[in-house]
């Protein structure tokens, strides 16, 4: 989802990487439906599992010039691994954890602010902060409550080699932020599934206002830990 050319005015770009292609139809449903974007934005999805994020990623930063400053948000959906949890809850990433180390995320009082105004209204719809860990499988079970014990709030396959990728290419602000489609009293294999997927889906097509607040904010450049 292209917003503009390449070298549109004098502020960075955005890349939005997510795994499934469900995810960008609904962020370029939700680009739509938004004010056109404030930058040259580009969806990526970049399959699902950290190599495939990484892979996906790199290769969109591996064009010299203005990508050098390009800003990245990892999203999508993810596992919730705090009780209370429901589907359509947002995690804000305050860190992503991986094999590879943590990678700090930027900014995360202003998409946590912004994103808690989209769902101001709703009262089962809840802005969760807090790390955000990274797999190359399907958690469940044992392993979530492992996780959870860590201090994670939240488990995907993509966001922590999402950002490692990032910042790896080079000093840019970097977030994470996700839409809960599994939560422990709610996880995919129960009755219900597919509601809380629906709800996740809108949920989802409605945060791009607040990315584009999120970048308007951020001009820091971001560290590896």
């Amino acid at each position: 989802m292209p917003a503009g050319p390449a070298g549109q005015g004098t502020a960075a770009p955005l890349l939005i990487a997510c795994a499934l292609g469900i995810e960008r139809l609904a962020l370029r449903g939700g680009g739509r439906a938004a004010a056109p974007a404030p930058v040259p934005v580009t969806v990526v999805r970049t399959g699902m599992g950290p190599r495939a994020a990484d892979r996906a990623v790199t290769r969109a930063l591996d064009t010299g010039g203005a990508a050098a400053a390009t800003a990245v948000i990892a999203t999508g959906f993810c596992a919730g691994l705090a009780r209370g949890m429901h589907p359509g809850d947002l995690v804000v990433a305050d860190e992503t954890r991986g094999p590879d180390g943590r990678t700090r995320c930027t900014g995360g009082d202003v998409l946590t602010a912004a994103l808690a105004e989209l769902v101001r209204g709703h009262p089962r719809r809840t802005v969760h902060t807090g790390p955000v860990a990274g797999s190359d499988h399907v958690v469940r079970g044992a392993e979530r409550a492992a996780l959870r014990a860590t201090g994670a709030i939240a488990v995907d396959m993509e966001s922590a080699a999402t950002l490692r990728a990032a910042v790896r290419a080079g000093p840019r602000p970097v977030a994470a932020v996700r839409v809960v489609v599994d939560a422990p009293e709610h996880e995919l294999l129960r009755i219900g599934t597919v509601r809380g997927g629906i709800s996740a889906f809108r949920v989802l097509r409605a945060v791009l206002p607040a990315f584009y607040e999120w970048h308007r904010s951020e001009a820091a450049p971001q560290e590896v830990s």
